[in-house]
């Protein structure tokens, strides 16, 4: 094989290389496996958290928003997640390009840990 044909995507043994189309579009399906199990995640936790919330256990989201995002000043307000284990809301917001982590209790509305500024 000349060398001319080491360069134009072929190897030695004639098998042709990968193409950046199929790179893309496997780095694509990859990433929407990704999101699809991320959504699964959100799922759970918002189905626990009703669950929670129905049976008494913990106070509503909107409840501990309407207390913890007006004492974020200017930072932007992104979201919740809630973890069963431990019956708390991580809420995160975003101010000056860092991400902040304000986690509260969600039986009592306290604020039990933050990280980031």
């Amino acid at each position: 094989m000349a060398v001319h044909g080491l360069f134009n995507g072929f190897c030695l043994c004639d098998k042709a290389m990968p193409t950046s189309k199929s790179v893309l579009a496997a780095a694509a399906v990859a990433s929407l496996f990704a999101a699809a199990a991320d959504g699964q995640q959100r799922r759970g936790d918002q189905y626990q958290a009703l669950q929670a919330r129905r049976a008494g256990q913990v106070m509503p989201l909107r409840q501990i928003e309407a207390m913890i995002v007006p004492r974020m000043g200017r930072a932007d307000y992104l979201g919740p997640e809630f973890d069963p284990a431990t019956a708390t809301y991580r809420l995160k917001f975003m101010r000056d390009g860092s991400v902040i982590w304000i986690d509260v209790d969600a039986r009592t509305g306290q604020v039990v840990g933050r990280s980031g500024y």
